[in-house]
């Protein structure tokens, strides 16, 4: 599966203007979000969907980081904020990278974009070691939560930049193997969650 080009074509004409638009009002949520994973100093991370690399400035300095995005035109505006970053080119729902060798995967903004949730969490918990974690910042619906304009809107957004009724719940549940450390609301009054997940030592 791809990511359908009305989706690719938005994000390109929205990369000039990403910044501004989510830039600021996003910051603090993201340097808690990178802080929660706590000790990332030496070790491998990947900013996974890392659009114009609004994180890169938030991460400690001395580790190894590797970025992703599948927007070309977001990509060249993380270049300027290079750091040692290594950034591809490629798809969260199918990542070049072998099993196990990041040590924490960073996901703002991403989760509820691509076409397929599952397989893009599924994706991020395969190249994660055990014991590795996932920083997720993402507009998640609860289970059981009505949202009925959310549910609404979806189809039409998401065609163009995001879903807006995706259940997290629903996704986890079909990606074994990773549990919930935190979960808090993070922006829009509890429209955004916050959410840090564990992969078990047991999948080696």
């Amino acid at each position: 599966m791809t990511v359908g080009r009305p989706l690719r074509r938005s994000y390109t004409l929205f990369a000039p203007v990403y910044d501004l638009a989510v830039g600021r009002l996003t910051r603090a949520t993201r340097r808690r979000s990178i802080a929660a994973l706590d000790g990332l100093t030496g070790q491998k991370v990947l900013l996974d969907g890392v659009g114009t690399g609004l994180d890169i400035p938030l991460l400690p300095a001395g580790g190894e980081v590797v970025g992703i995005d599948l927007t070309r035109a977001m990509l060249r505006r993380a270049v300027a904020r290079d750091r040692g970053v290594v950034l591809h080119q490629g798809d969260a729902m199918a990542l070049p990278y072998p099993d196990g060798v990041f040590d924490a995967v960073i996901m703002h903004l991403i989760l509820a974009v691509v076409p397929d949730p599952v397989r893009a969490l599924a994706e991020a918990a395969r190249v994660l070691r055990p014991g590795g974690r996932i920083a997720l910042v993402d507009k998640f619906l609860r289970p059981g939560q009505r949202a009925p304009l959310r549910r609404l809107i979806s189809p039409l957004v998401g065609q163009l930049a995001t879903h807006t009724d995706v259940v997290f719940e629903r996704v986890l549940a079909r990606c074994p193997g990773l549990e919930v450390i935190a979960d808090d609301a993070a922006l829009a009054g509890g429209w955004f969650r916050h959410i840090l997940l564990e992969k078990s030592i047991k999948n080696k």
